[in-house]
């Protein structure tokens, strides 16, 4: 399986998507605070899921690289409320963005819970 076809990562990418395209209104002196940081750390958590799946054969890796993008999805949802309290989105968008980062902070902890079902195998290699 690819990575790209995890449901975590699939949904994790429509948020990320989303959350770029409704940054773009906010004002410009937030361009190298909030705006940043909220696209980074949205976009983080899919590069930690890919990095994850790809370490799978080692599980405390592929645990510590979702534990890495579960942070970051938290940290999402704390810029999140940031842009809520600058009034630079709705209450009705912040949540629908919340619902669904919450969402995926589910599914990523699924994935933690259970690795196995990931791909995730105890193999160790004797040289």
């Amino acid at each position: 399986m690819d990575f790209k076809k995890l449901l975590a990562y699939q949904k994790s990418f429509d948020l990320a998507m989303q959350i770029f395209e409704i940054s773009k209104s906010f004002p410009k002196e937030e361009t190298y605070s909030l705006t940043d940081q909220i696209r980074r750390s949205s976009r983080s958590v899919n590069a930690n899921m890919a990095e994850a799946y790809r370490k799978r054969r080692y599980p405390k890796h592929f645990i510590s690289k979702l534990t890495d993008s579960d942070g970051e999805n938290s940290e999402t949802s704390t810029w999140l409320d940031f842009v809520l309290k600058c009034n630079y989105i709705s209450e009705i968008q912040h949540t629908n963005l919340t619902s669904q980062n919450i969402e995926v902070g589910k599914l990523i902890n699924y994935m933690i819970n259970n690795p196995t079902k990931f791909g995730v195998t105890n193999i160790t290699v004797s040289n």
